[in-house]
């Protein structure tokens, strides 16, 4: 078994936690979602699902359904959607054990495909979710125009159907309220920021998504040059931020990533936002050289994730805890990794 993208240690050596390619494609033998039927929809997810699982030289775990612990689960490793847990059409899912890929039947597309990378290899999540597609369409036909490119439920995600995207950890640029300043520019790059988990979800601990909203007229290499370029700038100004920061070091910045680290080590209960944040001053400490203490064995991203509660919720054994019982197991979580 490969290692998932979020055991890898190189996630928290730079901004970029991790890197994604989700394609959108479509069938098109079958309607779009909105008005496929219920028999129509089990055949297409049987038809998709078998070219993939007999063709695929990687191993997939189909799993259908998707249990509710599960899903939360899922949701907060990125392998799905909340709208696709949501949904009470028939559907199926198609996980790698790694979770590095994902393919999600009957999204608000027929298919999605969805490949995850650690740190900045945008390049390497590209080719696998090519390789992906590819195979595919050996045995599928897509919805196609030779006009417009790939057919989508969405009119955003016409032309290559390509969302490329960076999960980013920008806990300065937040702090000083620039991030928000730097938004409308961003946009005429054809480029968004987004909540941790993307449209309509907020930022948690510093972390961020960036990624195209662009995909008609444009190449899929066009799309992930210009994001890596808008995001450089981005980087840039964080960068040049924590610069500043450093220049004015006092006993303010060492205090608050040191009582980061000591809550996380003694604390008996921890809110989802409260635990977040003081990671995230834990990781831009040891990002800007000032923390010393050892580093935990699991990578900091991954202690986020593993702090959510769908995780907290099957570590538990239970399918419900009440919010004191999760602020309470995350404190145990978090004892047991930083003491």
């Amino acid at each position: 078994m490969n290692t998932a993208w979020y055991q890898d240690p190189k996630i928290d050596e730079g901004l970029i936690i991790s890197s994604r390619v989700r394609l959108a494609r479509n069938v098109k033998k079958f309607p779009f979602r909105s008005k496929l039927g219920e028999e129509q929809a089990r055949e297409m997810i049987l038809d998709t699902t078998s070219a993939i699982v007999e063709n695929a030289q990687d191993d997939f775990r189909v799993i259908n359904p998707v249990e509710k612990i599960e899903g939360r689960m899922f949701i907060e490793k990125h392998c799905i959607s909340r709208e696709f847990v949501k949904s009470e059409m028939p559907k199926g899912l198609l996980l790698k054990d790694d979770h590095n890929i994902s393919i999600m039947i009957n999204e608000e597309d027929h298919i999605r495909i969805q490949t995850l990378s650690p740190g900045d290899d945008i390049d390497a999540s590209w080719e696998l979710a090519n390789k992906i597609d590819d195979l595919i369409e050996e045995y599928v036909e897509f919805a196609f125009d030779k006009d417009y490119g790939y057919l989508t439920a969405c009119p955003t995600n016409v032309g290559t159907g390509m969302r490329a995207s960076f999960m980013i950890h920008l806990p300065v640029l937040e702090r000083t309220g620039q991030l928000k300043n730097m938004l409308p520019a961003i946009g005429k790059f054809g480029i968004a920021i987004r909540g941790i988990y993307g449209e309509g979800s907020e930022s948690m601990g510093g972390i961020f998504q960036i990624s195209n909203q662009v995909t008609l007229g444009k190449s899929e290499r066009d799309i992930i040059r210009g994001l890596q370029s808008v995001t450089k700038n981005v980087i840039d100004k964080e960068n040049w931020l924590r610069e500043k920061m450093m220049d004015k070091h006092n006993l303010d910045i060492d205090n608050n990533i040191y009582r980061a680290y000591g809550i996380m080590a003694y604390s008996r209960k921890a809110t989802v936002k409260e635990a977040m944040d003081m990671l995230s001053e834990i990781r831009l400490g040891y990002a800007i050289g000032i923390l010393d203490l050892p580093k935990p064995s699991k990578t900091i991203y991954q202690i986020m994730m593993e702090i959510q509660p769908g995780h907290l919720l099957r570590a538990s054994g239970s399918e419900e805890l009440s919010d004191l019982d999760l602020d309470i197991a995350r404190a145990e979580y978090l004892r047991s990794v930083f003491k």
